[in-house]
Parts: C-alpha cells; sequence; structure tokens
C-alpha cells in the first residue's frame, strides 16, 4: 500500500533506471524511492523542508539530493523518459501548446510608484546624469528642480515634497 504523495511500482520502475548508482566510495546512499517520496511529499504538501515526515529521513537528504539532481540533470532525464513514455502510448498531442494564464498583481509600489505624499522616485541616476546633485544628509540624488524644492522646504516654505532627513 503506498501512501499520498508516494510513487506506486509502476512508477517506480519507470524511473528507478535513470537515478544515478552509487559509486562504491564514502557512504552509501540512502535508498532512492524513499527520498523520492519524501521530495514529493515536500513538493505537493508545501510544508517546509523541516517539517519532513521523518519515515523519510533527515530532510538535509532530501533537500540535498534534490539539489543536486537538479543541477546534474538527472530530473531532464527522468522528464525526457516519461514524455517518451507518454508519446508511445499516445497521450502526448504535440499540436496542443498550453500557456498559463494565471497572473498576480503586483503592488504598486513594485513598479516604483512612491507613498502618498512623500517624496517622489528621483527622475535622475548618478549614474545617467553627473549634473545631479546630493544632499550630504539623504541617500537620495536629486535633480536640481527637487533640490531646490527641498530647499524651500528647509526655509519654512511649504511644498508638495516631505523631507526624509531634516
Amino acid at each position: 500500500m503506498t501512501r499520498r504523495y508516494e510513487l506506486t511500482d509502476a512508477q517506480w520502475d519507470v524511473i528507478e533506471e535513470f537515478l544515478p548508482q552509487s559509486s562504491g566510495k564514502g557512504r552509501p546512499w540512502k535508498e532512492h524511492r524513499k527520498v523520492i517520496n519524501g521530495l514529493f511529499w515536500i513538493l505537493n504538501s508545501g510544508a517546509p523542508w523541516r517539517d519532513l515526515p521523518e519515515r523519510y529521513g533527515p530532510w538535509q537528504t532530501i533537500y540535498d539530493r534534490f539539489y543536486r539532481w537538479q543541477c546534474d540533470g538527472t530530473f531532464d532525464l527522468i522528464l525526457e523518459k516519461l514524455q517518451v513514455v507518454l508519446d508511445e502510448h499516445g497521450y502526448i498531442d504535440w499540436e496542443l501548446w498550453c500557456v498559463d494564464g494565471s497572473s498576480v498583481r503586483a503592488h504598486k509600489s513594485a513598479s516604483g510608484a512612491g507613498k502618498k505624499g512623500g517624496l517622489k522616485s528621483p527622475k535622475t541616476m548618478p549614474w545617467a546624469d553627473p549634473v545631479a546633485v546630493t544632499d550630504p544628509r539623504s541617500i537620495w540624488y536629486l535633480t536640481d528642480e527637487e533640490r531646490l524644492s527641498l530647499q524651500q522646504f528647509r526655509q519654512g516654505k511649504r511644498t508638495k515634497h516631505k523631507v526624509l532627513n531634516p
């Protein structure tokens, strides 16, 4: 009996041959099937690595194997094999294209918008305009217009900008 998120015997038989074999040097590897089942548990449950049930072994082992197989192309090889098997059985339609249409709305500040009533983003970057000046007590590079507005604020005249470090 397989548990939730774990590979069946038939599924394991398909991918077993593509997993790397132990070189015989150093400590022997933990069983690949247990590691993959632990990996599937993490990926399907969305839990943090440290919450992996003990039956799969130490979470560090699962993470290390996941990272190693991702870098060395083991997962790519398995994916190619699965695509070939599915294609042989007629489950893949190569004419069909699927594009994920979901979107996540970004907060307005993600595009550089300033806060209400706050200082606007500088119009120039220090490397783009060598004439841009900076206030010694501020991290912002200011254009001449913004510098004049800052000076008026310091002299007691109201402007539309607030000063970060007066």
